[in-house]
C-alpha cells in the first residue's frame, strides 16, 4: 500500500507536449514554423532574438533550467537545404546563448547540438534546430538517476524576465518579445 507521506511531482505542461505527439495530420504540427510566421507573439512564446533568418527561443519541455533552441526560419530537416548564409546565421547566436545564460544562471558548461530524426531524439523531426542546453557541475541529482524525472527549478516567465535584463548589460541584442524599456531618468540635481 501507498503511504500517506507520498507527494506528487506537478508538471501540467508537459500535457500539452504528450497531447501534440499525437498530431492528426490536420496541419503539420511544426511549433517552430507558427513561431516564424508570427513574430507579434513573440514575447508569450519566449522567442529570445531573431536575426537573419533564425531564432533562438526558450524550449518550453527544457532539459535544464535555460535549454533554447536554435533554428532556421526555413521548414527543413536536412543541412543541405540551408544555404551556408543561414548555417552562419546560427553560431552568433549561440555563442551569445552561451554567454546570457553563463551570466544569468551562472551555467559552468554547455552541451551544444542537433539531433537528426526521431530514432536520434529529435522532438522535432521535420524542422532542424540546434539545442543549446546549460549544465553544472553535479548537475545529475536523485530525481533523474532513480526517478527518471528532471526538476527544472525556475518558471519560463522568470526566466525570461532575467534574461531580457541582463542581455542590454552585456552588451548583447535586447530580447524581441520585450517592449523597450523607457530611458532612466536622469537623477536630479
Amino acid at each position: 500500500p501507498m503511504g500517506e507521506t507520498n507527494h506528487n511531482l506537478w508538471a501540467p505542461w508537459r500535457m500539452e507536449y504528450i497531447a501534440g505527439l499525437h498530431n492528426d495530420g490536420t496541419d503539420d504540427g511544426c511549433f517552430l514554423c507558427t513561431y516564424w510566421a508570427e513574430p507579434a507573439r513573440d514575447g508569450e512564446r519566449y522567442v529570445i532574438w531573431r536575426r537573419g533568418g533564425c531564432m533562438v527561443v526558450l524550449n518550453r519541455y527544457p532539459y535544464t533550467n535555460g535549454h533554447l533552441l536554435i533554428a532556421p526560419g526555413q521548414h527543413t530537416a536536412d543541412l543541405g537545404d540551408l544555404t551556408t548564409e543561414n548555417l552562419t546565421e546560427m553560431m552568433a547566436p549561440t555563442r551569445d546563448a552561451q554567454r546570457l545564460l553563463g551570466e544569468v544562471n551562472r551555467a559552468e558548461g554547455f552541451n551544444v547540438g542537433m539531433n537528426f530524426g526521431r530514432c536520434a531524439g529529435a522532438g522535432v523531426p521535420d524542422h532542424l534546430h540546434l539545442h543549446v542546453v546549460p549544465r553544472w557541475n553535479g548537475d545529475t541529482n536523485f530525481m533523474s538517476v532513480l526517478g527518471d524525472a528532471r526538476v527544472v527549478p525556475q518558471s519560463l516567465d522568470a526566466l525570461y524576465a532575467r534574461l531580457a535584463d541582463a542581455a542590454p548589460r552585456l552588451g548583447l541584442p535586447a530580447l524581441v518579445g520585450v517592449p523597450n524599456p523607457a530611458p532612466n531618468p536622469s537623477p536630479e540635481p
